[in-house]
């Protein structure tokens, strides 16, 4: 059974920014299954998604950034 994809919207990554901000969290997310992943470096790219093996984790900062 395939899992279903994750919808990464701005509040989400918003939300993550705020919490890499303002506490001890390195979250980021992966833009091929739209899973969290957690210690992830606010400007990281291509990092391995450890649920869908693709080279597309990035940090919630980067993405924001991608965002705009």
């Amino acid at each position: 059974m395939k899992k279903k994809q994750l919808t990464i919207d701005i509040e989400r990554v918003l939300e993550a920014v705020e919490s890499e901000m303002f506490g001890l969290e390195n979250p980021g997310f992966c833009l091929s299954c739209g899973e969290d992943a957690d210690g992830v470096e606010p400007d990281a790219r291509d990092y391995p998604c450890e649920c869908c093996d693709e080279m597309s984790v990035f940090g919630a900062a980067e993405v924001l950034i991608m965002q705009g």
